[in-house]
């Protein structure tokens, strides 16, 4: 319904990428409010109309928007709304992540690019993912979220989907009620944004979290959790090189004064993971319940 006007802001608001430059050149850091990169931001999309607050305090009209998608009903399809909302909330183990008017965790791809600011989810991935779109002329309603890191990006069918940060930003077709966070980890490429862009969870751009270990000292002994948050039980391992877990695939989160490798079967074999310090929620990772050996020292 919006495609007459699409095309009419094509060769215009949206010419090439609508980029919101809240990130410097690595696609890691947000620009301050007065920068230029901010500057250009807020005046990418000037069709927009950045409001502050949610939309209920905006008096926005009921089952329009974030609202249209209602709880239980899994966002299968990309629409492009009269309005977004976006919010820094709490969802599960988030917090911060940004969520919509609906109160639905909102996610970032690592195949995406932040500078320029590129989608890459098309086809059955963004029914998988649908991406958050606004109509031209739309409205975005900021709750603790900056206007200098929220820009839209042109996508290859001329939909304008909203960023943050430089990032993209997409509904989880699985998430069926407000809070839930089944998206994140997923392929180990999508995690929940943060209000400035970066991976919610504690996840690091250029890599996914406790991926690589870098210059941290090996570990020489590691606490699991069959809880989230180190809840009890738990199972403690010592000593150095591979050790096999006596409780298979319980742990939900782990404690370990350096770095190690988890594994997904025994022996250190099957998909395993470097970590580093404590992982309160193994799910971020994508490794709830799923340790059966670990490589210590």
């Amino acid at each position: 319904m919006f495609t007459q006007r699409l095309a009419m802001i094509a060769t215009t608001a949206v010419a090439g990428a609508l980029l919101l430059t809240a990130c410097n050149g690595d696609g890691t850091g947000a620009a301050g409010p007065d920068s230029p990169a901010a500057t250009r931001q807020a005046d990418a999309a000037p069709d927009l109309a950045f409001q502050s607050g949610t939309a209920r305090q905006n008096n926005a009209p009921a089952r329009t928007g974030d609202w249209a998608n209602g709880p239980g009903k899994p966002a299968t399809q990309p629409v492009a709304r009269k309005w977004v909302q976006l919010s820094a909330a709490r969802a599960g183990s988030l917090n911060p992540v940004v969520v919509n008017g609906a109160g639905f965790t909102l996610y970032r791809f690592d195949k995406d690019t932040a500078n320029p600011s590129k989608s890459t989810c098309n086809g059955r991935c963004a029914t998988t993912w649908p991406p958050v779109l606004v109509a031209p002329g739309g409205r975005i309603f900021l709750d603790g979220v900056k206007k200098s890191d929220v820009g839209v990006v042109q996508r290859d069918d001329g939909t304008l989907q909203v960023a943050i940060g430089g990032r993209p930003v997409y509904r989880f077709s699985k998430d069926l009620e407000p809070g839930d966070t089944n998206g994140q980890g997923v392929g180990g490429t999508w995690f929940g944004v943060t209000p400035d862009g970066t991976k919610a969870g504690g996840g690091q751009d250029g890599g996914n979290q406790n991926d690589g270990g870098g210059s941290a000292k090996p570990a020489g002994s590691v606490t699991l959790s069959d809880e989230k948050n180190f809840g009890d039980p738990s199972e403690g391992l010592a000593g150095s090189g591979c050790q096999n877990v006596s409780r298979d695939d319980l742990a939900s989160s782990l404690q370990a004064a350096g770095s190690l490798k988890i594994w997904s079967e025994k022996d250190c074999k099957g998909t395993s993971k470097t970590v580093t310090g404590d992982v309160a929620d193994l799910s971020t990772i994508g490794f709830d319940d799923e340790i059966s050996s670990v490589f210590l020292g």
